[in-house]
């Protein structure tokens, strides 16, 4: 229980300028995205995590790591940039579901997850081979 109060106590989270994101997240959205549109970049440290997430006027979230490595990317029902996406998913995609579209790509410990624009989620192992459906 103590344990899980520090923890919780040593959680920071609070906002931050774009200026203050790691070059990489700077790269990805002066690249893809237009940074008049950021709403809000939040930074946020946790023991020894910090993790950043960037939100749009238009409501997509792009989440990054502490060396602005992409998380997670959240389009709502846009299409994900196909440069942000592996070269073997979007094979995946288009071969298998040629009429839909990316509109939401991250990763957790053990998986990268593609969402389509018709609602499936699609799972992909750590070097992006098919491995089934979300249930």
């Amino acid at each position: 229980m103590a344990f899980a109060l520090c923890l919780n106590a040593c959680k920071d989270e609070h906002l931050v300028g774009f200026d203050l994101l790691p070059e990489n997240a700077k790269n990805i959205i002066n690249e893809h995205f237009d940074k008049d549109d950021i709403l809000l970049v939040n930074v946020e440290k946790e023991a020894l995590v910090t993790e950043y997430e960037v939100k749009f006027k238009d409501g997509t979230e792009i989440d990054f790591d502490k060396d602005g490595n992409l998380k997670k990317i959240d389009c709502q029902q846009k299409q994900v940039p196909d440069a942000l996406i592996p070269e073997a998913v979007l094979e995946y995609v288009k071969a298998n579901y040629p009429s839909s579209f990316i509109t939401e790509w991250g990763r957790d410990d053990l998986r990268w997850k593609a969402e389509l624009d018709n609602g499936l989620e699609l799972l992909f192992n750590r070097n992006y081979q098919f491995v089934g459906i979300d249930d």
